[in-house]
């Protein structure tokens, strides 16, 4: 016999059992026995499973299971007549309604899913994040990834009961604390790229509204610079009117509300009144001796004419 036959004959489709696919109504028993009563549909196929192993595929007619199958399988022994029953259960079809795939919460939290209350725990080696100082192998109590809040967050539902306690005196960590170094981690680089990345997305030079802006944020008056590194590509928008007021944005970002884009003139300062209508004018009756409108007085013994 050659290998080509041999191969052929191992790989070849089982044919299925005549006594075995005959078996539909004892198929059908079992399947209405483990079903609900009248959910049991039409038969709709028979599949081999291999020597003497058939099993048969009835309809489900229950509206909550569009689609599914109920499959029954049965077998039978070498050289016996009776077939038996091997196992019952519902399969969804090629065009069933499943669940969706069970994602980790890890993977599906999404930004504004928080809540009051809620605690959002940290992995150990989050990549995100990095030591806030060196020096010390074992992380201090009150680190976010300290013995105690490790176990607490080993399930979904990690509840904080009690509060870690204060870094023992002369300690790495107590030494951090009175400096200002509180925390025991901070940003990593990755962590630093990964929010630079998120935030430019959401407020950066690409967006619709930076490119239709008249001038970019970093020459705005309403942007608040950040602290640490970011600050030289990130600030806060401070403009109540703006689009992005509250949140980090780029300093390529842009838009309408630019502080010098479109600046209001000022109103004209009217001119003085030519008559000061409200200053009261002194006219005298009669002209001063000093203003040369009238002649000057001579002695009366000198003047021939005159009134006495």
């Amino acid at each position: 016999m050659s290998a080509a036959t041999t191969r052929s004959r191992t790989a070849r489709t089982p044919v299925p059992d005549r006594l075995c696919a005959e078996a539909v109504d004892l198929a059908r028993a079992a399947a209405e026995e483990a079903a609900a009563p009248g959910v049991v549909g039409e038969h709709v196929a028979v599949v081999p499973e291999g020597d003497r192993v058939v099993t048969h595929y009835f309809e489900c007619t229950d509206p909550a299971y569009r689609g599914w199958r109920w499959a029954v399988t049965v077998a039978r022994a070498s050289r016996a007549k009776n077939v038996t029953l091997d196992e019952t259960v519902l399969l969804p079809g090629t065009d069933a309604l499943l669940a969706p795939e069970w994602v980790p919460w890890s993977e599906r939290l999404r930004p504004g899913d928080m809540g009051p209350g809620d605690l959002l725990p940290t992995e150990a080696d989050d990549l995100r994040l990095e030591p806030g100082y060196s020096g010390e192998d074992e992380l201090p109590p009150n680190s976010a990834v300290s013995g105690e809040l490790a176990d607490l967050v080993e399930s979904e539902d990690a509840e904080l009961t009690t509060r870690p306690e204060p870094p023992r005196r002369g300690s790495i960590a107590a030494v951090a604390d009175e400096l200002g170094m509180r925390r025991a981690r901070v940003l990593s680089r990755y962590g630093l790229h990964a929010a630079a990345d998120r935030w430019d997305e959401g407020f950066g030079a690409k967006t619709p509204m930076a490119q239709a802006a008249p001038a970019t944020c970093v020459s705005c008056a309403f942007l608040v610079p950040l602290a640490g590194s970011l600050k030289q590509a990130f600030g806060v928008c401070a403009n109540e009117f703006g689009p992005a007021d509250g949140h980090v944005v780029s300093l390529s970002y842009g838009c309408g509300g630019h502080s010098e884009a479109a600046v209001m003139p000022k109103p004209p300062k009217p001119a003085p009144h030519a008559l000061d209508t409200m200053q009261v004018d002194e006219y005298p009756l009669r002209p001063a001796r000093d203003s040369g409108s009238v002649p000057v007085e001579t002695d009366g013994q000198s003047e021939d004419l005159g009134h006495s």
